[in-house]
């Protein structure tokens, strides 16, 4: 295997602040959209109107190509900087070829993980625009979510007040809501642990009611899940009226329909559903639209990002959050049911360190130095570890698309590794394993890996659901824990063997399955690495989202409510000479 040094470059924020970026209407032009498909918001992005999917409904769809991982580290394994680089590396090949990403919460970004727009030569600009405030989706998203927030409380506690037939006289009914079983907390998009549990309604009587709550981030918000999902404003608006925010005090299901607060809701989402239009350093058209959590929600870009962008070129790259087992599995199962697209082809990103990490090595800490098993080479250590990919080649081959592995080349690793990695994506039945270096050489770095996604794309496929959503609520759940996590079986907490009775009983059961577990291993249990099996998966509990349209089983604690660290990322961030710096 040939090696291509990777040469030092400068930082993600310097490189996006020295690029020469095309106004966006051009961007637009360059896929067949013009400016008045567009909703401006400066010479740099734009959203793009929802009537252009049926003007382009004539059109061919493009090849549509998921990215996705292994079980990664703390540190990521360059997901995003691949699927950026493989747009451009298209481009190269003289293909068009569009990018659709989530957009990122500002939480991780002010806390420790830092941008999420790609990384040295294959980045999305304008990267500040990108990782902070961008055109304001997810402010409407806590806006939206935050009034329904207040209609709960306001109604508990008009409803204390005042009889029936007063509600009566104002042409309302008593919703008898039981404070105990409310689930919607309040949102906000920072990394804040003293806002998980609060007391709200403290002070004079009318300041009430005094309910015990929480705050979650943003992006965990079941408003951002459906913006992602919905392929219309009609169904937005319909996805959003079915929200169960608990239950009266009879276990009848509550709705955000039953508060009277949907219409107001949709109403603050209403421009959020555009998509975000944006460029790659290479002059690429990319959508950036949506960041639902992958470890709670599907952690996948919007259905209408997707659905715009396959008809305006060759090919369009989306990407799934984490691992195979968490956003891969989502994106099929529940996005490309909502979207009726069909991939044709996945892309591995794995990396040496993380391989390394899954066949023993030592503890990865983001903000700590990497043990020296990283940086140097250890080919014991990685053929240990090497299963770890060969399991994610199989969950992704279950669904029967081609897989091509990108090998994500960090400047301490060796030939000898690389092929140790490759030897293994082939054996696992991978249509190749590609050594790709997009970080340092943009396009041109990963031409290699878009050589091999492009004969993939070709390739026949036999796509197929993992299960079929009229199956029984543990018939799905079992399915997943066999074919994915690698369970020998399922056990089923007391409080959710009751959950799969009420959600049975209720009509909710014909709904696919969100599993909300660790993204740091195959499992439910965090520190098991590589591939653990034989044992039992838990589930503790059920939660309904019925706006966005899933179930999601709780397996493990998961925090929706991200803490912020010792040395937060933001202390690095500032202003100097009117330009953003430390911003990674």
């Amino acid at each position: 295997m040939s090696v291509v040094k990777i040469k030092p470059v400068p930082s993600d924020l310097e490189i996006a602040q020295a690029a020469v970026l095309k106004p966006i209407v051009e961007i637009a032009r360059s896929v067949g959209l013009e400016e008045d498909d567009l909703e401006l918001y400066g010479k740099l992005k734009a959203k793009v109107h929802l009537d252009v999917r049926e003007r382009l409904a004539e059109r061919p769809n493009a090849k549509y190509i998921d990215v996705t991982a292994i079980t990664p580290t703390p540190l990521g394994e360059g997901k995003t900087t691949t699927t950026i680089g493989l747009t451009q590396a298209l481009g190269t090949l003289g293909h068009k070829a569009i990018a659709a990403i989530r957009q990122p919460s500002m939480g991780p970004t002010f806390g420790i993980k830092g941008g999420a727009a790609g990384g040295g030569y294959s980045q999305i600009v304008p990267m500040e625009d990108f990782n902070l405030h961008l055109t304001g989706d997810i402010h409407a998203v806590s806006a939206a979510h935050n009034l329904c927030a207040a209609a709960i409380d306001a109604r508990i506690y008009h409803e204390s007040r005042w009889s029936e037939a007063y509600f009566e006289k104002i042409g309302l009914r008593k919703l008898n809501i039981d404070p105990y079983s409310i689930t919607w907390n309040r949102v906000v998009d920072m990394n804040d642990r003293a806002l998980r549990h609060i007391v709200s309604g403290l002070g004079d009587l009318d300041d009430g009611p005094i309910r015990q709550g929480g705050f979650d981030i943003s992006v965990a918000s079941e408003i951002m899940a459906i913006l992602a999902l919905s392929t219309s404003l009609e169904d937005m608006r319909a996805r959003i009226g079915r929200i169960v925010i608990g239950t009266d005090t009879k276990k009848n299901p509550v709705t955000t329909e039953d508060l009277g607060v949907a219409g107001a809701m949709t109403v603050l989402m209403k421009d959020a559903l555009m998509p975000n239009l944006l460029q790659t350093l290479e002059e690429q058209a990319a959508f950036v639209h949506a960041g639902p959590f992958a470890n709670i929600a599907h952690g996948n870009s919007s259905v209408m990002a997707d659905q715009i962008g396959i008809k305006l070129g060759d090919f369009l790259l989306t990407e799934s959050g984490f691992g195979s087992d968490m956003g891969m599995e989502k994106f099929f199962d529940i996005k490309c049911r909502a979207s009726g697209l069909i991939p044709n082809a996945v892309v591995v990103v794995a990396t040496v360190r993380a391989l390394k990490m899954h066949g023993g090595g030592p503890k990865v800490v983001a903000g700590r130095a990497l043990d020296k098993a990283y940086t140097q080479e250890n080919l014991a250590l990685l053929e240990k570890g090497v299963a770890n990919l060969e399991a994610h080649v199989r969950i992704a081959r279950k669904f029967g698309v081609p897989v091509v592995v990108a090998i994500n080349a960090f400047p301490t690793d060796t030939p000898a590794e690389w092929a140790a990695v490759r030897e293994a994506a082939l054996r696992a039945g991978a249509f190749d394993g590609v050594v790709t270096q997009h970080w340092a050489d943009g396009g041109a770095g990963a031409a290699a890996l878009a050589e091999a996604v492009v004969k993939a794309a070709e390739e026949p496929a036999d796509f197929r659901f993992l299960y079929d959503v009229a199956q029984p609520i543990k018939e799905k759940i079992e399915a997943l824990a066999r074919e994915v996590y690698g369970a020998a079986g399922v056990d089923y907490s007391a409080e959710a063997e009751e959950k799969i009775k009420l959600y049975t009983d209720l009509g909710y059961d014909q709904t696919p399955i969100c599993m909300a577990k660790t993204h740091l291993s195959l499992s439910h249990e965090p520190s098991w690495k590589g591939v653990p099996t034989g044992y039992r998966f838990p589930i503790r509990d059920i939660r309904a989202s019925m706006g966005a349209g899933f179930l999601y089983p709780l397996a493990g604690e998961m925090s929706t409510m991200p803490g912020l660290s010792s040395k937060p990322s933001f202390m690095s961030i500032d202003i100097v000479d009117g330009k953003v710096v430390g911003l990674s």
